[in-house]
């Protein structure tokens, strides 16, 4: 058991030193084409935080480990919405841009939406699933977001971008060893955490929703205290609501084509509360300052997520005592 600790422990930090290489080496290249803060935040940031997640799942999908796979994407979206731009607006209110307001957090929240119903399979009399045809849908729609960020690209490509010159040696090293990072370790989290839930009589739902999820949203953790700190509003968002949608548009499907995910209705209050999480932000730029996540909302978000992983964590104790 202490030693599956260790490794984990290991393996999040193998994640989140691989994270950083791919995210300082994948923007280092976009910056050399001046590609501004908020694009870089909604994409390469955002994919490259969101790869933990992709590495973890790939491997638990190759293992047959559906409830680690959406433990992980359920468990990383709310980790990102409550706890991290809760702790970040806590630093420091977060203002939010026309375009993040009106497009990108609705577009997170009609892709949680998806996700629910394409997994229940509302329209459909058959087992609750994400097949590879769920994943093709899925895929559609983060082609869709990938064509709206061209678009943002095109209209923001005049604006200047801070930029240190690194070479293109040094730029594609840091992504080289960025994802070997991610690989090595991503399978230490996926094999260990299986061990430690065996041991302990855990449902991997709940290891799922709650070790790996946070483990694996540490990079987005990290990525947006610094923005917070530094006051760059659009980094600390852009990073969370652009992780969200890659994490269910794309790193789902990716787990759906590797093998059809069976689906545990126990994780639908999580994709509520995921939905409801969504439509708070959106309400919260229309209370208060306009266009800003205040401190007492983000002091609501984190409280309730503290608050239900709380209970969550008790009722599974309370299960294996009963």
């Amino acid at each position: 058991m202490v030693i599956s600790l260790l490794l984990i422990i290991i393996g999040f930090a193998a994640l989140i030193s691989g994270a950083n290489w791919l995210v300082d080496g994948a923007s280092s290249l976009a910056k050399k084409h001046n590609v501004s803060d908020l694009v870089i935040g909604l994409t390469i940031v955002a994919f490259g935080t969101s790869a933990p997640e992709l590495v973890v799942n790939s491997i638990a999908s190759l293992n047959g480990y559906p409830d680690i796979i959406l433990g992980n994407i359920i468990g990383s979206n709310n980790f990102n919405l409550f706890i991290i731009l809760g702790t970040a607006g806590l630093i420091y209110p977060i203002t939010v841009q026309s375009s993040t307001v009106w497009r990108e957090i609705p577009i997170s929240l009609v892709a949680a939406i998806f996700l629910a119903v394409l997994a229940n399979n509302f329209f459909l009399d058959e087992i609750s699933q994400i097949s590879r045809v769920d994943g093709g849908i899925l895929i559609i729609g983060f082609t869709a977001f990938l064509f709206y960020m061209f678009r943002q690209m095109k209209k923001e490509k005049n604006i200047a971008v801070s930029y240190q010159h690194k070479s293109n040696l040094k730029i594609w090293g840091f992504i080289l060893l960025g994802f070997t990072g991610l690989i090595i370790g991503g399978q230490l989290v996926v094999d260990n955490g299986v061990l430690i839930a065996t041991n302990l009589g855990v449902s991997e739902k709940v290891i799922g929703l709650t070790i790996i999820a946070a483990g694996t949203s540490l990079p987005e953790l990290l990525t947006s205290i610094v923005a917070a700190t530094k006051k760059n509003s659009d980094i600390a968002i852009g990073n969370v609501i652009g992780s969200n949608i890659f994490n269910i548009l794309l790193i789902l499907s990716v787990s759906s084509f590797i093998n059809p995910i069976s689906y545990n209705q126990k994780f639908n209050l999580d994709i509520l509360i995921l939905i409801g999480g969504s439509i708070f932000l959106f309400m919260a730029m229309f209370t208060g300052k306009r266009k800003r996540l205040d401190r007492w909302e983000s002091a609501l978000l984190l409280s309730f997520y503290l608050i239900y992983t709380i209970y969550l964590v008790w009722k599974e104790m309370h299960q294996n005592i009963s």
